[in-house]
C-alpha cells in the first residue's frame, strides 16, 4: 500500500495548497488561488460506523486500513505523520529536536474529521489571553510565548463508540424518616429529630443506547488537558478526506481499539449505575449487583483539531493546547516564586495594617 501524502499541488502555480479554516477550502500560500473541497462519500449524511467484533477479529475490509509514514518522538513517544520529504523536525508535543525516521504505521483509517475553524492567529490570541489571566505565571514565559512563535495545527485521534445496553440490577431503596429523642443539653431536657433510614429490597431493569462515547486515542498530551477542551461539536464531523489535513499534521493513534473500548465501557458503567440509582429512587440507594448485556457495538476513528504550542523556557517544557473549533485553552500552569512571595508579603502587610487599626480603635 502506498504511503499516504497530504499534499495537494495548486492548479495555478504548483505550490502546495493548505486547508483554510476561514473559507473551509484549500488555499495556495504562494499565489493565493483557492479551491473548494469536493463532496466525499456520505457527505451530508451520518458517518457510517464500523463493527467492533469484526475489527477485533482483524476482519475489517482492506479499504478501512491505511499506512502512513510516522515519526515516534524519543522523549514523549508521540507518533506524528510527516511529509516524505521531511528529514528533520521538532516534536510538536514537547519541542524535542528529532530526526525523522522511515517507520510505516498501519492502522484503521479515520472515518471522520472535524475541520479546523480557527486559524493560527486566532489561536495565538486565545493562548495569549489565557496566559495573561494567569496572575502567578512568570513574566518571562508570557513574553517568550507571545513573541509569535508558530503554533502547530494537529489533528488528534479519538475513538467513538456506540452500544445498546440492557441491565438487570438488585439493590435496596432507603427512605429517610425521623424519630424524636429527648437529650440533655446545658442541664435541660430538649427534644431533637434524629434521622433514620428504612431500607427495602428493589430490583428492576434499565436500558440505554450510547451514542458517540468519546475516547482519546493519544498518549502524547495529558488527558486532563484534552478533556478540558470539550465539548466538541461532533455533529459537525465531516467524512474523512485528506484535503482537510493539507498543511496540518495528524497524530497516529497509540491507544489501540480494544483499550479504547475498555475506557468507553467504564464510562458506560458509570452512566448505567446512575440510571440504576435513579430507578431505585428513594432518598438513599444501595446497589448490590448490575448485570449488563451489551450488543450492537460499533466504532469510528475520528480526528479532532488542536492548536498546540510547546515552549522550552529555563530548561522546562510548557505545553498549551487550543480547541481548533471553540478557542478553549488548557495547558501547564507555571508558577512564579517571586510573584507568589510578593503576593504573600503584601497580604501579610495588609493583614497587619488592619490588625493595627482595629487594635488602636479599641
Amino acid at each position: 500500500m502506498a504511503e499516504l501524502e497530504h499534499r495537494f499541488p495548486c492548479d495555478q502555480c504548483g505550490a502546495d495548497y493548505r486547508f483554510d479554516p476561514q473559507s473551509g477550502g484549500l488555499v495556495c500560500g504562494h499565489c493565493g488561488h483557492s479551491e473548494q473541497i469536493s463532496a466525499g462519500p456520505w457527505k451530508g449524511g451520518a458517518l457510517r460506523e464500523l463493527d467492533f467484533d469484526t475489527a477485533m477479529a482483524q476482519a475489517l475490509p482492506e479499504a478501512e486500513i491505511e499506512e502512513t509514514r510516522v515519526l515516534s518522538c524519543p522523549n514523549c513517544a508521540a507518533q506524528v505523520e510527516f511529509d516524505p520529504d521531511s528529514h528533520a523536525a521538532e516534536c510538536p508535543f514537547c519541542a524535542t529536536p528529532v530526526v525523522t525516521g522511515t517507520g510505516i504505521n498501519r492502522h484503521i483509517k479515520p472515518r471522520g474529521v472535524l475541520p479546523f475553524a480557527l486559524d493560527e492567529r486566532t489561536a495565538q490570541k486565545a493562548m495569549s489571553d489565557w496566559l495573561g489571566a494567569l496572575w502567578f505565571a512568570p513574566n518571562g514565559l508570557q513574553d517568550y510565548a507571545r513573541k509569535g512563535r508558530k503554533m502547530q495545527g494537529i489533528y488528534v485521534p479519538y475513538w467513538t463508540f456506540d452500544a445498546d445496553t440492557k441491565s438487570r440490577y438488585r439493590g435496596e431503596r432507603g427512605v429517610v424518616y425521623y424519630v424524636t429523642r429527648t437529650v440533655m443539653r446545658d442541664g435541660k431536657k430538649v427534644q431533637q429529630q434524629v434521622p433514620k433510614i428504612r431500607w427495602s429490597p428493589k430490583s428492576g431493569r434499565v436500558a440505554r443506547f450510547f451514542d458517540d462515547v468519546l475516547v482519546l486515542a493519544s498518549r502524547s498530551l495529558p488527558k486532563k488537558y484534552t478533556d478540558a477542551l470539550e465539548p466538541w461539536d461532533l455533529p459537525a464531523l465531516e467524512p474523512y478526506q485528506p484535503e482537510y489535513l493539507a498543511g496540518f499534521r495528524a497524530e497516529a493513534y497509540t491507544v489501540e481499539l480494544k483499550e479504547g473500548y475498555g475506557e468507553a465501557r467504564a464510562h458506560m458503567d458509570r452512566v448505567i449505575d446512575r440510571d440504576v440509582r435513579f430507578d431505585i429512587g428513594g432518598d438513599r440507594q444501595r446497589v448490590h449487583g448490575i448485570e449488563t448485556a451489551v450488543s450492537d457495538v460499533t466504532f469510528k476513528h475520528i480526528l479532532l483539531p488542536v492548536w498546540l504550542a510547546a515552549y522550552k523556557f529555563r530548561g522546562e517544557t510548557y505545553r498549551f493546547v487550543v480547541n481548533g473549533r471553540t478557542g478553549r485553552v488548557q495547558g501547564e500552569r507555571p508558577w512564579s516564586v517571586i510573584k507568589i512571595t510578593i503576593a504573600v508579603t503584601l497580604g501579610l502587610l495588609v493583614a497587619a495594617g488592619v490588625g493595627y487599626v482595629v487594635a488602636t480603635n479599641q
